[in-house]
């Protein structure tokens, strides 16, 4: 990755104004101490954008940034590169010139020896382009879908030799057909960016899904004559018990491709016809994303930004399973992790290994829950705690306490939306008055995929679309009379690298109650409920998640089908 010393980044965010002197060198601190760059630190906290800082990485090295996000590629250029060579080097090669010059793409374009290896191995002069992440992550895409039929005739061969194998359970899960065909089911998933792997067995066959982008995609089938050995495989990996078949195992392991590391958490559960495996495919990061790129809009950031500042009390972050909630809580714990705070996290599992915060995993087995391991925490003079999520009422009793008591809580709740989650904590046994006490603020969120830049067109909203947006905002209790439906809405019109969807990546859409005094009263009051407590929240100027997906539909960062079919889920 380019470095630039840290005297010009200082240079930079003064003369632009974005920060003092002083706290330039306070943040440059805690950067030494948690071992971060301060590029990184600066895009995490906001600060700056991740684009702002490209350009400027750009201008201040002179190489031209790639825009592969809205540039074609040439297919033919590309796969002089295998993909595993691209993948250690960084590279993605894109164009060639008239004089026979090849365009690649680089993390890294001032490393010399990445460019002279590619000279070497092309026997082509090497233009060198700064390529970002998601520039990166289009040229892996293109590569997973052109590699798609090799890699189902790849499992399909290893099914065959496998098939021919005497070897039973645990010894076939050590032969070569079944490691081949466990990694590439791995590798295949990641070549296509899922987010997790779902291995189903069926009455006649094995059924191979992936999750891309939050929509479920049948891949392939396999023999049900190879299944055992494949779940003996994964259990083997996960640290599981093979011979057990009954009851359901959890397990991980850590799985690298090239210079990619992915952390794969496992669930086996015993179905009709044999125990069904998913794996969730947790990719390492650099660093805890910031609010803005988790797709907060600056109102949002605004209020979860005050209400994380204060010394006790409790922030919720609520939504369904794989609503992004504990990359949210990662988010907010990268900005309070300072030398002054004490953090201290009790998780199932831990996601993301963060440096100075004291983080444990659950563990039933040797007595570590949610509630009892938050009753260890507030005896190791904790400032802020997290807690991986309110599973039961003991948990929420010793959340609330603690957050009583002079401690910052965090944590997740299953809730559809914000003010759902203020009568599900009185459903948990936690008294209005304590509700009303403890809480601090309430944000809810969804996921929903992003629009594809490469391929993105405006268009004039259907009449259809228009009754939709009517209809969703009716039944948020507003006058759709009175709200402005937008003109030109966005979509992708589809292509090969996001898969002939229209879509790449996912971001959040949300909605934050901040619990005022008005709220506060309200909870309290004999007349509480939800529906009232909505409207209050509406009058306070509450934007809901709906209307929030809206504002990025309007924006071209997602379509208005993606927020209507997330919010109706």
């Amino acid at each position: 990755m380019l470095r630039v010393p840290e005297e010009k980044i200082k240079e930079l965010v003064l003369n632009e104004g974005l920060m003092s002197a002083a706290d330039f060198d306070v943040l440059s601190e805690e950067t030494k101490r948690l071992g971060q760059r301060m590029e990184d630190a600066l895009v995490s906290r906001s600060i700056i954008t991740q684009d702002y800082l490209n350009s400027f990485l750009s201008k201040y090295f002179n190489i031209p940034l790639a825009g592969l996000t809205s540039e074609k590629i040439n297919r033919d250029v590309l796969k002089l590169l295998p993909e595993s060579v691209a993948r250690e080097k960084r590279a993605v090669l894109f164009n060639r010139e008239t004089d026979g010059t090849i365009d690649a793409a680089l993390e890294d374009p001032s490393d010399l020896v990445v460019l002279e290896f590619l000279r070497s191995y092309l026997k082509a002069g090497i233009r060198p382009f700064l390529a970002t992440t998601d520039d990166l992550n289009k040229g892996f895409a293109l590569y997973g879908s052109a590699a798609a039929e090799n890699y189902i005739k790849l499992i399909e061969e290893n099914v065959r030799a496998s098939m021919l194998s005497r070897a039973k359970g645990e010894e076939a899960a050590g032969e070569v057909p079944i490691v081949a065909i466990v990694d590439n089911i791995i590798s295949y998933a990641l070549s296509l960016r899922a987010s997790d792997i779902h291995i189903e067995v069926l009455e006649t066959n094995i059924m191979v899904r992936y999750r891309i982008d939050g929509i479920l995609h049948e891949m392939f089938k396999v023999p049900k004559e190879v299944y055992p050995a494949i779940v003996a495989r994964v259990k083997l990996l996960g640290g599981m018990k093979i011979d057990e078949h009954y009851k359901p195992q959890d397990g991980r392991f850590r799985y690298k491709i090239s210079e990619d590391v992915v952390d794969l958490r496992i669930s086996i559960i015993p179905t009709f016809y044999g125990e069904k495996i998913e794996m969730r495919l947790l990719p390492s990061t650099t660093r805890p994303l910031s609010f803005a790129e988790l797709g907060m809009m600056d109102d949002t950031v605004k209020i979860l930004a005050e209400n994380i500042e204060r010394s006790f009390g409790m922030v919720l972050v609520c939504g369904p399973t794989g609503s992004g909630k504990t990359t949210t809580l990662y988010s907010v714990i990268n900005i309070l992790n300072r030398p002054e705070v004490n953090i201290v996290t009790i998780e199932d599992p831990i996601e993301y290994n963060m440096k100075y915060v004291n983080q444990i995993q659950v563990n039933p087995a040797a007595g570590i829950t949610f509630a009892d391991g938050l009753r260890s925490i507030l005896r190791q003079d904790p400032n802020v705690i997290m807690v991986g999520e309110m599973r039961d009422a003991e948990t929420a009793s010793v959340g609330v306490q603690s957050a009583l008591t002079g401690h910052l809580v965090l944590s997740s709740l299953h809730t559809n939306d914000a003010p759902t989650a203020i009568p599900r904590l009185m459903d948990m046994s936690i008294e209005p008055y304590l509700v009303s006490a403890v809480l601090n603020a309430i944000l809810a969120q969804r996921l929903v995929r992003k629009i594809h830049m490469g391929c993105i067109e405006s268009y004039e909203p259907s009449e259809q679309e228009v009754m939709a947006i009517r209809s969703q905002i009716k039944s948020l209790g507003m006058d759709p009379d009175k709200y402005q439906i937008p003109s030109r809405l966005y979509r992708g019109k589809g292509c090969a690298a996001d898969g002939y969807t229209g879509y790449s990546g996912r971001v959040g859409i949300f909605e934050i109650l901040d619990i005022s005094e008005a709220v506060r009263e309200h909870i309290v009051s004999a007349d509480f409920s939800l529906d009232s407590l909505r409207e209050l929240a509406q009058k306070e100027g509450m934007i809901s998640m709906f209307e929030d997906g809206l504002r990025k539909a309007e924006l071209g960062i997602t379509t208005i089908d993606e927020v209507l079919r997330v919010i109706g889920e």
